[in-house]
Protein backbone atom coordinates (compact mmCIF):
# COMPACT_ATOMS: atom_id res chain seq x y z
CA UNK A 1 0.00 0.00 0.00
CA UNK A 2 1.37 3.57 -1.09
CA UNK A 3 -0.25 5.35 2.21
CA UNK A 4 2.41 2.80 4.33
CA UNK A 5 4.84 5.61 3.21
CA UNK A 6 3.04 8.93 4.64
CA UNK A 7 4.97 9.29 8.40
CA UNK A 8 3.45 8.90 11.55
CA UNK A 9 4.76 12.54 12.85
CA UNK A 10 4.77 11.10 16.32
CA UNK A 11 3.53 8.01 18.12
CA UNK A 12 -0.43 8.97 17.98
CA UNK A 13 0.60 11.65 14.81
CA UNK A 14 0.60 14.64 16.80
CA UNK A 15 2.56 15.93 14.07
CA UNK A 16 -0.15 16.07 11.32
CA UNK A 17 -2.21 18.17 14.25
CA UNK A 18 0.28 20.87 14.40
CA UNK A 19 0.42 20.57 10.43
CA UNK A 20 -3.22 21.32 10.26
CA UNK A 21 -3.31 23.95 13.29
CA UNK A 22 -0.36 25.73 11.51
CA UNK A 23 -3.21 25.80 8.14
CA UNK A 24 -6.09 27.21 10.14
CA UNK A 25 -4.07 30.03 12.00
CA UNK A 26 -2.23 30.75 7.96
CA UNK A 27 -6.44 30.49 6.79
CA UNK A 28 -7.79 32.88 9.81
CA UNK A 29 -4.43 35.19 9.19
CA UNK A 30 -5.30 35.86 5.43
CA UNK A 31 -9.48 36.13 5.96
CA UNK A 32 -8.36 38.91 8.41
CA UNK A 33 -5.88 40.75 6.74
CA UNK A 34 -5.92 39.64 3.20
CA UNK A 35 -7.41 41.54 0.40
CA UNK A 36 -11.37 41.24 -0.39
CA UNK A 37 -12.99 40.48 -3.41
CA UNK A 38 -13.30 42.90 -6.35
CA UNK A 39 -16.36 45.18 -5.17
CA UNK A 40 -18.88 43.89 -7.98
CA UNK A 41 -18.24 40.24 -6.79
CA UNK A 42 -18.14 40.78 -3.07
CA UNK A 43 -21.91 40.57 -1.94
CA UNK A 44 -22.55 37.31 -3.86
CA UNK A 45 -19.15 35.84 -2.56
CA UNK A 46 -20.13 36.75 0.77
CA UNK A 47 -23.22 34.81 0.76
CA UNK A 48 -21.62 31.66 -0.96
CA UNK A 49 -19.19 32.04 1.56
CA UNK A 50 -21.54 32.23 4.63
CA UNK A 51 -23.37 29.23 3.09
CA UNK A 52 -20.39 27.50 2.59
CA UNK A 53 -19.13 27.64 5.71
CA UNK A 54 -22.82 26.59 7.69
CA UNK A 55 -22.59 23.90 5.66
CA UNK A 56 -19.77 22.95 6.66
CA UNK A 57 -19.63 23.44 10.15
CA UNK A 58 -22.79 21.34 10.44
CA UNK A 59 -20.80 18.90 8.84
CA UNK A 60 -18.13 18.90 11.22
CA UNK A 61 -20.61 18.78 14.16
CA UNK A 62 -22.30 16.03 12.87
CA UNK A 63 -19.49 14.03 12.25
CA UNK A 64 -17.80 15.32 16.23
CA UNK A 65 -21.28 14.15 17.48
CA UNK A 66 -21.17 10.33 16.01
CA UNK A 67 -17.62 10.12 17.25
CA UNK A 68 -18.38 10.86 21.00
CA UNK A 69 -16.15 10.01 23.13
CA UNK A 70 -14.03 8.43 20.96
CA UNK A 71 -13.07 12.10 18.94
CA UNK A 72 -9.95 13.01 19.15
CA UNK A 73 -7.92 15.62 16.78
CA UNK A 74 -4.80 12.70 16.64
CA UNK A 75 -4.77 10.44 13.80
CA UNK A 76 -4.25 7.29 15.87
CA UNK A 77 -7.61 5.85 17.19
CA UNK A 78 -8.30 5.80 20.78
CA UNK A 79 -7.83 2.59 22.40
CA UNK A 80 -11.42 2.51 23.70
CA UNK A 81 -12.98 3.83 20.50
CA UNK A 82 -15.35 2.05 18.12
CA UNK A 83 -15.19 1.61 14.00
CA UNK A 84 -18.46 3.96 13.01
CA UNK A 85 -19.85 3.51 9.75
CA UNK A 86 -23.30 4.48 10.28
CA UNK A 87 -24.77 8.23 10.35
CA UNK A 88 -22.80 10.74 8.26
CA UNK A 89 -19.92 7.99 8.11
CA UNK A 90 -21.93 6.03 6.51
CA UNK A 91 -21.51 8.55 3.54
CA UNK A 92 -17.79 10.13 3.96
CA UNK A 93 -15.16 8.51 6.04
CA UNK A 94 -13.50 11.54 7.05
CA UNK A 95 -16.90 14.03 7.48
CA UNK A 96 -14.77 16.34 10.31
CA UNK A 97 -12.02 17.28 7.44
CA UNK A 98 -14.29 17.39 5.15
CA UNK A 99 -16.63 19.89 7.32
CA UNK A 100 -13.62 22.08 7.88
CA UNK A 101 -12.14 22.24 4.64
CA UNK A 102 -16.02 23.29 3.75
CA UNK A 103 -15.65 25.62 6.53
CA UNK A 104 -12.10 27.38 5.00
CA UNK A 105 -13.54 27.78 1.27
CA UNK A 106 -16.63 29.82 2.93
CA UNK A 107 -14.15 31.78 5.05
CA UNK A 108 -12.14 32.67 1.92
CA UNK A 109 -15.04 33.12 -0.45
CA UNK A 110 -16.67 35.73 2.55
CA UNK A 111 -13.37 37.25 3.62
CA UNK A 112 -10.40 36.96 0.98
CA UNK A 113 -9.32 35.36 -1.40
CA UNK A 114 -6.02 34.95 -0.14
CA UNK A 115 -7.42 32.94 2.21
CA UNK A 116 -7.53 29.96 -0.84
CA UNK A 117 -4.06 29.57 -0.35
CA UNK A 118 -4.02 28.02 3.45
CA UNK A 119 -7.70 26.20 2.19
CA UNK A 120 -5.67 24.70 -0.06
CA UNK A 121 -2.61 23.47 2.45
CA UNK A 122 -5.79 22.05 4.51
CA UNK A 123 -6.92 20.21 2.16
CA UNK A 124 -3.26 18.78 1.28
CA UNK A 125 -2.70 18.07 5.18
CA UNK A 126 -6.18 16.54 5.70
CA UNK A 127 -5.31 14.12 2.42
CA UNK A 128 -1.67 13.09 4.25
CA UNK A 129 -3.41 13.09 7.92
CA UNK A 130 -6.36 11.06 6.48
CA UNK A 131 -4.40 8.17 4.84
CA UNK A 132 -1.90 7.68 7.45
CA UNK A 133 -5.15 7.68 9.85
CA UNK A 134 -6.65 5.16 7.45
CA UNK A 135 -3.60 2.96 8.12
CA UNK A 136 -4.00 3.17 11.46
CA UNK A 137 -7.50 2.70 11.01
CA UNK A 138 -7.05 -1.14 9.40
CA UNK A 139 -4.37 -1.94 11.65
CA UNK A 140 -7.26 -1.26 15.06
CA UNK A 141 -10.45 -2.54 13.21
CA UNK A 142 -10.52 -5.78 10.83
CA UNK A 143 -13.40 -4.75 9.39
CA UNK A 144 -12.07 -1.02 7.65
CA UNK A 145 -11.56 -2.68 4.32
CA UNK A 146 -15.01 -3.74 3.79
CA UNK A 147 -15.69 0.18 5.61
CA UNK A 148 -13.35 1.56 2.66
CA UNK A 149 -14.61 -0.07 -0.24
CA UNK A 150 -18.44 0.75 0.90
CA UNK A 151 -17.70 4.38 1.91
CA UNK A 152 -15.78 5.85 -1.46
CA UNK A 153 -15.87 9.44 -0.38
CA UNK A 154 -13.08 10.35 1.93
CA UNK A 155 -14.33 13.90 3.04
CA UNK A 156 -17.67 14.34 1.62
CA UNK A 157 -20.72 12.87 1.36
CA UNK A 158 -21.52 12.25 -2.27
CA UNK A 159 -18.36 14.43 -3.75
CA UNK A 160 -15.35 14.39 -2.56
Amino acid sequence: MRSARIPALGRRGEGWVAAQTVALAALAVCAAGGPGWPGAAEPWVLVGGVALGAAGASLAALGALALGRALTPLPRPRDEGALRDTGVYRHARHPIYGGLLLVGAGVSLACSPLALLPTAALLAVFELKSRREELWLSERYPGYARYRERTSRRFLPWVL
